[in-house]
């Protein structure tokens, strides 16, 4: 049979100042590394927790902006407002060059006028002419 220890407190104990010094070292390490520990996983947690925050704003914008459930940028309107004006030029182009088309057959026609006319005068001179 075993006898039971028995500590009271007026017990005394020795223990060489080099043992009590390591081990105060020991629990001030353990300590500091569980501390750190600790913070470095709220760092983590916090992180993630913006990255998911950030996540599901980007997925928001990618699914509404295409829908234009977001509005429009100033720099989308502006770009719209370029395109509208740049629109209203290539037409006014187009319709002077429609009208160009229909000139250069005026044109044709006019010649082709301009010459009858200036045969008809000159038969007119030569035939006035040789009458006298």
């Amino acid at each position: 049979m075993t006898k039971p220890l028995k500590i009271s407190e007026e017990a005394a104990v020795q223990m060489p100042m080099k043992t009590v010094a390591s081990l105060i070292a020991m629990i001030a390490v353990g300590t500091w590394a569980y501390f750190g520990i600790h913070e470095k996983l709220n760092q983590h947690s916090t992180k993630i927790e913006l990255m998911t925050k950030d996540l599901e704003q980007n997925s928001e914008f990618r699914i509404k902006y295409p829908r234009g459930e977001l509005g429009q940028s100033s720099g989308e309107a502006e770009l719209f407002m370029l395109v509208e004006h740049m629109s209203g030029l290539i037409e006014s182009m187009d319709e002077e060059l429609k009208g160009m088309r229909n000139n250069k057959i005026n044109i044709d026609f006019l010649k082709e006028q301009v010459s009858k006319l200036q045969e008809d005068v000159e038969k007119l001179i030569r035939n006035g002419s040789g009458a006298h």
